[in-house]
């Protein structure tokens, strides 16, 4: 699109037409400079012979003030002429704007008021750039080998059945085998199974009656959020057997300090949270 623009503009005179605009800047800066210093008039309280020699000296300062602002302007006409024989060296940019006639909105005065042509550039360069990563999502997804469009397996292609959802059923002797092991890999906890409904498995974990005792409030409400961290379908005994790893860390709940402080207590609260990776305890402020 900068290729179209730049059409028939010549870069070296355009280069020098930069050059020469900063020129007339400075000479017109030196100028106001000259205008704001001024001259200084004689003092009141003077002798006579110092009036008369401030007086002459301020001839001189005039003259002096009068040819460095008469070469300052000369200067301004010197950069402005040469401004001017410069921007017709430059040439004019091609008619054919890289929009088409929406091109002309630039040449609106009031820009700033309906910045059109700018929001129409901005849009046209977002429009190539989504264009560029469709062309990437699109190569990449055709070389999967899924098919899963009723266009892709043609139109006398049978639908696929849904799904039905299903439930995770496993033996009682593989259930009972899991709780079995995990009983021996902690002898400090008590663990007990039934079925009151047939063959759903119920463990005699007690986590839903609220304690009257902040601490256990505060543990009761961690264990709830590790029910919901630890959640792998595929592998059942690996989950019951993380919860039940990361619970048996609160064996120590008054014992422990927090990893982050390293007081035992804090609002009079010991270390509640345990990490679910590293079973490390910390305060609630403190595992922030």
């Amino acid at each position: 699109m900068a290729d179209a623009v730049t059409v028939g503009v010549n870069l070296d005179a355009f280069s020098h037409a930069i050059s020469g605009i900063q020129a007339l800047r400075s000479s017109v800066t030196r100028v106001f400079e000259s205008l704001k210093d001024g001259m200084k008039n004689c003092e009141i309280d003077l002798t006579d012979r110092e009036k008369k020699n401030c007086e002459l000296e301020q001839i001189e300062r005039q003259k002096k003030f009068i040819t460095e602002f008469q070469d300052n302007l000369q200067a301004v006409n010197r950069d402005l002429n040469e401004l001017e024989r410069l921007s017709g060296l430059v040439g004019r940019p091609s008619e054919s704007h890289p929009l088409h006639n929406s091109g002309l909105l630039s040449l609106d005065p009031v820009q700033d008021k309906t910045p059109l042509y700018s929001q129409l550039l901005q849009a046209y360069k977002w429009s190539n750039k989504l264009q560029y990563h469709a062309g990437l999502a699109s190569s990449l997804l055709n070389q999967q080998s899924l098919k899963r469009s009723a266009n892709q397996l043609g139109p006398s292609a049978k639908r696929r059945p849904k799904v039905q959802p299903s439930t995770l059923v496993l033996p009682l002797q593989y259930v009972d085998d899991v709780i079995a092991r995990i009983g021996r890999m902690f002898p400090d906890m008590t663990i007990e199974l039934f079925r009151p409904n047939g063959t759903s498995a119920v463990l005699l974990l007690d986590i839903w009656t609220k304690s009257q005792y902040q601490v256990f409030q505060k543990v009761t409400d961690h264990a709830t959020t590790a029910l919901l961290h630890y959640q792998l379908p595929q592998m059942p005994d690996v989950v019951v057997r993380s919860f039940m790893t990361w619970l048996r860390s609160y064996i120590k709940l008054f014992q422990s300090s927090c990893q982050r402080c390293g007081h035992f207590l804090q609002d009079g609260l010991p270390p509640t949270w345990r990490d679910f990776r590293t079973l490390e305890a910390f305060h609630d402020t403190c595992r922030m």
